[in-house]
């Protein structure tokens, strides 16, 4: 996984997404700079779910913008896709990387400090810093972080950090200055009415933090 496909991490919602197909919005959003594209799948058979990992998967091939499971090992493997992610609550990541090898992405979400310090000791590819701020899009979550708590994860982790939980156009570029290397976002482009230039917007301006911190 090379570093800047952190920086627009677009989380599917199908029930965010108006009534469109995950399949258009997604490849919209790609086309408008998305770099990594997650899964996430809560209200659906196993089958179906397979289905849309391998449909995904297709649309995705040759773009170089790898797809990641959420949760799933299994629906990972039989697709073919890129990696997982996993929560705190969800299968270990060592069992994770035992099942999916070297060479494929784990992600895990961090929720505090402390977290983020035990992780530091697990073979993952990056951390998703969850939730920076409070939002509806998922409700099972720790405290919102904030900025200061983002900058606190971010700068003890030694692994590449992606903020989300609330994230969108007004707030992307304070996030990657507090020391993400990339967002992660759900609402701000599945219920954008333009998928595209949500993108667009967005992946502009992190692009824009990122070359300024360096």
């Amino acid at each position: 996984m090379r570093p800047e496909q952190l920086e627009l991490y677009l989380v599917t919602d199908r029930g965010l997404s108006l009534g469109r197909s995950i399949l258009d919005v997604v490849c919209e959003a790609v086309r408008g700079g998305v770099t990594m594209v997650q899964l996430r799948e809560k209200e659906c058979s196993s089958r179906e779910f397979l289905e849309l990992a391998v449909a995904l998967k297709e649309r995705l091939s040759g773009t170089g913008v790898p797809l990641v499971i959420n949760d799933r090992v299994d629906i990972a493997l039989a697709s073919g896709a890129d990696g997982v992610h996993v929560g705190q609550s969800d299968l270990p990541c060592d069992i994770v990387r035992r099942l999916l090898g070297p060479d494929r992405i784990v992600g895990l979400s961090v929720e505090s400090v402390e977290d983020a310090m035990k992780a530091n000791d697990c073979d993952v590819d990056y951390i998703g810093v969850s939730p920076v701020f409070s939002t509806p899009t998922k409700t099972d979550t720790a405290p919102a972080l904030g900025y200061e708590g983002l900058r606190a994860v971010a700068g003890l982790s030694r692994h590449p950090a992606v903020g989300i939980g609330g994230i969108n156009a007004g707030n992307a570029a304070e996030i990657i200055r507090c020391g993400a290397d990339g967002i992660a976002v759900v609402s701000a482009i599945m219920s954008a009415p333009d998928p595209y230039a949500a993108a667009a917007g967005l992946a502009a301006s992190v692009r824009t933090a990122v070359e300024a911190r360096k």
